[in-house]
């Protein structure tokens, strides 16, 4: 939604904080399609205006030959070929560790960072929802404790907290994802003025619709995705049913290991956040 904001430009789940140098997020520990996508779709749509297999295959060549530059100078070169639009970059794996968010600040110092939470219960069963749709990954992770989607939910936010704690006040925004999407036009008008963009009634129509953005299908073959799968398979926002969504509770067993509940780290957390 962000990213369809007039002075915006919505990429891709880049992964570039993974490494320090293109060659190093190609070809590095985070290796694999679904790693990539993202980037070479962007590179493959502003280099030649279209996101072929061809295209995709002359990104892949182009990111290679670079192997060397640090990830700021790819970032610039990006923003050089959007103009001055603000980049929106969502990887939920640069939380995964410190280190990655380590060297987000350490590019972008000023950078707005907005963290979105979800809920542990609904983000686990997403989770694991996901992987059961591709069985290489769901044999991957099955009965792997550094990938329990509990411990990934908890780990990735205490990074995202402690990361963000000594920030100026106003660079970072935390908000509970579940009220941002059931009152949209609450919780979009106060992101723009935070960012400094405009908030009218024009500007907020084109934030509700992320299914114009050139990366909300999936991708050709060698680029399929770039994005969160099922946002791929239907990136419409539906108003009226995220309205009607109500939140979970922390209490009870949990879908992926039955006959367990939530750690008391895990629900300390999520009462920081304002979960029950």
């Amino acid at each position: 939604m962000l990213g369809q904001h007039p002075q915006c430009y919505g990429l891709p789940e880049l992964h570039m904080f993974f490494s320090d140098d293109l060659g190093g997020v190609m070809q590095g520990t985070f290796r694999g399609a679904m790693v990539v996508d993202g980037l070479l779709r962007t590179l493959a749509y502003l280099h030649d205006g279209e996101q072929t297999e061809a295209a995709v295959i002359r990104a892949r060549g182009w990111a290679m030959a670079r192997s060397t530059w640090p990830i700021r100078k790819v970032f610039d070169h990006i923003q050089e070929l959007v103009g001055p639009r603000i980049l929106v970059e969502k990887s939920p794996a640069t939380t995964y560790n410190r280190e990655s968010m380590g060297r987000l600040l350490q590019n972008f110092p000023n950078a707005n960072l907005l963290h979105l939470t979800r809920h542990p219960r609904s983000t686990g069963e997403s989770l694991v929802k996901l992987r059961s749709q591709f069985k290489g990954l769901d044999r991957m992770t099955r009965g792997r404790v550094q990938l329990d989607p509990e411990r990934i939910w908890r780990v990735s936010h205490k990074v995202a907290v402690a990361t963000t704690a000594d920030l100026p006040a106003g660079q970072c925004m935390r908000i509970k994802g579940e009220s941002l999407l059931g009152q949209l036009a609450v919780y979009l008008p106060h992101v723009c003025e935070w960012l400094g963009l405009r908030s009218d009634a024009d500007a907020i129509e084109a934030m509700m619709h992320p299914e114009n953005s050139p990366y909300a299908t999936p991708g050709p073959r060698g680029a399929k995705f770039g994005n969160d799968p099922n946002f791929l398979e239907n990136p419409v926002l539906d108003r009226e049913r995220l309205a009607r969504t109500k939140e979970p509770r922390l209490d009870g067993e949990l879908e992926w290991r039955p006959g367990e509940t939530f750690s008391p780290e895990t629900r300390q957390l999520a009462k920081q956040f304002g979960y029950r």
